[in-house]
């Protein structure tokens, strides 16, 4: 009996903080409404190196935290969120953390494929971005099994920076740029630019399809980018809450689409003039 008054009081709960959720998200959407968030996941060793947890089981409750600010996500109606969540420079940690991370990260890709995962429930459509040949080919097989898994869910784009930074994608479109152009003069094509231009870099870039980001969220209280979006972030918000990662809640969504909202006109002014 009182197993069944807990569980009952849990549910109400539950419910309650759904509704207040829910009340709360309505009266944000009549303001302008962020399109396209970033998350930077800073902090997921620390908090478990500040409560002695086994290694690995910050990244763990990262993957949690992410699964929530998902969920909030798309009922605000963010139609693109994208997350930093493996650096190039990355691998240069201990091969047995590298190793350890990858793994994680592989589990937690074969868990999109499953069909009660929050990605089928919600229309995730989920892009790898990055050098993705830096990966190991397991890690590779299943990204592309995940990308292909959520072809077409269409309500929620999510963007996964792996093997990222993005002076290696600056790098990339530029490369890309001259071999079209090369390409285009040994063709003989009368309308071609001599010169590389920044609509070609764009064009080139691994994000070139999306939206740049109206808010960047950092969290542990840094304000770096980190090698992070910076040729799409010269017009971004950038919010840097101090806690860790698997601390991150629906309250710290809020405040940082506020300041979005506060800032929206005069963030609107500069990207005209730019």
């Amino acid at each position: 009996m009182d197993k069944r008054n807990g569980n009952k009081a849990s549910q109400l709960c539950e419910d309650l903080c759904t509704f207040i959720r829910r009340c709360i998200l309505s009266v944000l959407t009549v303001g302008p409404v962020p399109r396209h968030i970033a998350f930077i996941m800073d902090g997921n060793r620390r908090y478990a190196k500040n409560r002695n947890l086994e290694d690995g089981a910050g990244h763990k409750l990262g993957y949690v935290a992410l699964m929530n600010m998902l969920k909030y996500c798309y009922e605000l109606d963010v139609k693109y969120v994208t997350i930093y969540a493996f650096s190039i420079e990355n691998f240069k940690r201990r091969p047995e953390e590298v190793q350890s991370t990858m793994q994680l990260i592989k589990e937690k890709i074969e868990g999109m494929l499953r069909e009660e995962s929050l990605f089928n429930q919600y229309g995730v459509r989920v892009y790898f971005v990055g050098n993705l040949k830096l990966l190991s080919e397991s890690v590779k097989l299943s990204a592309e099994k995940a990308m292909e898994a959520t072809t077409h869910n269409s309500k929620v784009v999510l963007l996964v920076c792996i093997a990222y930074t993005s002076t290696d994608e600056i790098l990339h479109a530029v490369e890309e740029s001259c071999r079209e152009k090369r390409a285009e003069f040994r063709k003989g094509m009368e309308n071609s630019e001599s010169l590389i231009t920044v609509t070609d870099i764009e064009k080139h870039m691994y994000m070139a399809d999306v939206p740049n980001p109206d808010v960047i969220i950092r969290t542990s209280g840094e304000t770096r980018l980190s090698n992070f979006l910076l040729w799409q972030s010269a017009y971004t918000l950038l919010c840097s809450p101090s806690i860790l990662w698997p601390e991150i809640g629906f309250r710290h969504l809020v405040r940082a689409v506020l300041d979005y909202q506060r800032n929206f006109a005069y963030l609107e002014q500069k990207q005209k003039q730019s």
